[in-house]
């Protein structure tokens, strides 16, 4: 079949048209890809409030997006950092170095989040963390690539142990994992108490993980404190109250988790959560927003979401439409335009990430409610007070963040 000169023109022509406006849609996006690292716990002590939840909402938050941005494919990967600072180290610089990852997330435990954000800073890429809750990572840690989503230990600590503290429950006795999320949980939640006029009768340190908790409750009730402050979590939570159980520690001593999940209700059960007072960054349940998109979560996962996978949505939401309005994925650029724009979705109204990285946003003060209360399953909670989000946060007055200008 033989062509005239002008058609073979007109259609060489036509590729010229088109192909720099598919170019300008992808040459700003490196490696023509925009690739999230989703490194968390897929098997272990986190895997329930984190793990394959937080992969799936990630992956949904990619799919929402239509699976573009700017013309490129966004891909989702996983890594399981099985909660050790070395191999979250292997497995950031792996992914930074050689498979281009261009944004790291959830990061389980707070020691392995605060050895990824460094590897991220030193590479120029961006981190987004949502699990891990130590305020070290807003303080003398921060960097200006990582962003802090969900929740810290300052605003669990400033929900739970004020508002108890204020009602009354003025001695405490912490049992505490002896890592750096307990210890800032701990460390937090006593300043907490203090202010509000409590006083910390001591203090114990179990391994991490743990299996055998009874020593530690024994000291518990030795101290007399009418509050007993869990500052462990997941597994460890949930065995510290069942066995706090069998020892008869409740109702003369009031148990408080510290880091609570709607994952923990539902493993132990309402009978033996039930009146427990804890904060918590989101409910499922609470209007038609949250109700909506957790329920699509639930007939993928079978099971409703914490604050930390809901948060992990919310993040690379966020990082995805700030991509698409700069027009690049170059971080530095990226994390402009995200601390320039509000977040508004299901997860937080209003909310904003402040210089040292904090994302500011509203939290809850819940209560479980007991069995006759649930009308339907995961139907658990009840919403006892809003904690603005300039309330719930450290404020940068008290920032010891080098970003900070004073």
């Amino acid at each position: 079949m033989r062509f005239s000169k002008k058609i073979l023109t007109a259609a060489v022509c036509a590729v010229c048209i088109a192909a720099p406006a598919a170019w300008a849609q992808t040459g700003k996006i490196s490696n023509g890809v925009v690739k999230i690292g989703v490194m968390t716990d897929l098997s272990g002590l986190y895997a329930d409030l984190a793990g394959p939840g937080s992969v799936l909402a990630a992956k949904m938050a990619a799919e929402d997006f239509g699976g573009k941005v700017l013309g490129a494919p966004i891909e989702v990967i996983a890594g399981d950092l099985q909660n050790k600072p070395d191999v979250a180290s292997s497995i950031a610089r792996r992914w930074l170095d050689q498979e281009n990852v261009d944004m790291i997330t959830d990061l389980t435990g707070s020691a392995a989040a605060l050895a990824v954000v460094k590897i991220v800073k030193e590479k120029n890429r961006i981190a987004m963390v949502s699990s891990g809750g130590t305020t070290r990572l807003t303080n003398e840690d921060c960097t200006d690539r990582t962003v802090h989503w969900a929740y810290d230990t300052y605003a669990l600590a400033n929900g739970s142990a004020r508002a108890l503290t204020q009602e009354g429950a003025k001695t405490w006795f912490f049992i505490t994992p002896d890592y750096a999320f307990g210890h800032s949980m701990e460390k937090d939640a006593s300043e907490a108490i203090v202010a509000a006029g409590g006083k910390v009768l001591g203090s114990v340190k179990h391994p991490f993980p743990g299996s055998d908790f009874s020593s530690f409750l024994l000291q518990a009730q030795a101290s007399g404190a009418q509050v007993i402050g869990l500052n462990n979590a997941s597994s460890d939570l949930i065995t510290t109250i069942k066995q706090a159980a069998e020892f008869g520690v409740a109702p003369k001593q009031r148990l408080v988790g510290m880091i609570f999940m709607i994952t923990d209700i539902h493993s132990i059960g309402l009978k033996a959560t039930q009146g427990m007072i804890y904060t918590d960054a989101f409910y499922w349940d609470m209007n038609d927003e949250t109700r909506a998109w957790s329920k699509r979560f639930f007939e993928r996962q079978k099971r409703m979401p914490t604050m930390i996978q809901a948060g992990v949505y919310s993040a690379v939401t966020h990082y995805l439409k700030a991509i698409k309005a700069s027009g690049t994925d170059e971080a530095g650029v990226i994390m402009a335009k995200m601390k320039a724009t509000p977040v508004n979705d299901f997860f937080a109204k209003n909310g904003k990430i402040r210089e040292d990285g904090r994302m500011v946003h509203d939290m809850y003060l819940m209560q479980v409610k007991n069995s006759e209360e649930s009308k339907q399953p995961w139907d658990y909670l009840k919403l006892l007070k809003v904690i603005p989000g300039d309330q719930a946060f450290q404020p940068l007055s008290k920032s010891r963040c080098p970003l900070i200008k004073k």
